[in-house]
């Protein structure tokens, strides 16, 4: 699929009293030949909000909150516990009320740019784990609608990286695999989606999935490509890795 590195980030440092389960990562590699191959996805397109969830509830602060044995409190994030999941949500951000896809349990965006957000999709599943949807490419296709599809439809010339008649890309980053001490297997995807419009210069979207329970767990991070680079990066990071399951 395309060139992946070790892992896709480190998580944040558990409270001294605490310590989080390790978790060891298998990463998948591919040959690099691949990567223009899979470098178009399609995206962006006003999607029609549907307010379907549950309300949030956040934990509170402290060790006593990880009722899942990983999620401890870090500085600058609350711990968020759901309907068998466990996540760091960054402590600056706001629950949101939009719903761009189905089977949003929880959203959260950034006080000072909504662009930024983190969302959790659960949805029941007749599959015993994410394995059994194939390898970390497909089952990304099978989720592509999360980047979205492009509303334009008109005739483009080739420039600027886009592909003709397309205003709109996507390039993946980096894939790993990683388990938790139960033995559960979580894909992890980086991806850099981008418009001609060169808005926010683009937008990091960052994947994390996984099975449990008979029940498909999906976490979904953004932030505009400026804001990536100046600290955006290591926030939505912290929180992705902290997502653990019961």
């Amino acid at each position: 699929m395309m060139s992946n590195k070790s892992a896709l980030v480190a998580g944040p440092k558990a409270v001294k009293a605490s310590r989080p389960a390790r978790v060891s990562a298998v990463v998948c590699r591919a040959q690099a030949s691949n990567v223009d191959r899979r470098a178009m996805l399609g995206l962006i397109a006003a999607s029609a909000p549907l307010f379907a969830g549950v309300a949030p509830s956040l934990a509170a602060y402290g060790d006593s909150a990880n009722v899942f044995g990983r999620a401890t409190n870090t500085s600058g994030y609350v711990p968020y516990s759901g309907d068998g999941f466990s996540i760091l949500l960054p402590s600056k951000w706001n629950p949101s009320k939009e719903r761009e896809f189905p089977n949003i349990v929880v959203r959260y965006e950034d006080n000072g740019d909504s662009v930024n957000s983190l969302l959790v999709i659960v949805e029941k599943t007749d599959k015993p784990n994410i394995e059994a949807y194939g390898p970390p490419e497909k089952f990304l296709e099978s989720v592509s609608y999360l980047l979205g599809k492009q509303a334009f439809s008109g005739e483009t010339m080739s420039e600027g990286g886009f592909a003709p008649n397309r205003v709109s890309a996507a390039s993946l980053l980096e894939v790993t695999t990683s388990k938790d001490k139960k033995g559960k297997t979580f894909y992890a995807y980086e991806i850099l989606t981008r418009t001609q419009d060169g808005n926010e210069g683009g937008r990091h979207q960052l994947i994390k999935a996984t099975v449990s329970n008979g029940n498909l767990y999906i976490v979904k991070e953004q932030a505009g490509d400026k804001r990536w680079f100046v600290g955006s990066n290591k926030v939505l990071q912290g929180s992705l890795n902290s997502f653990t399951v019961a």
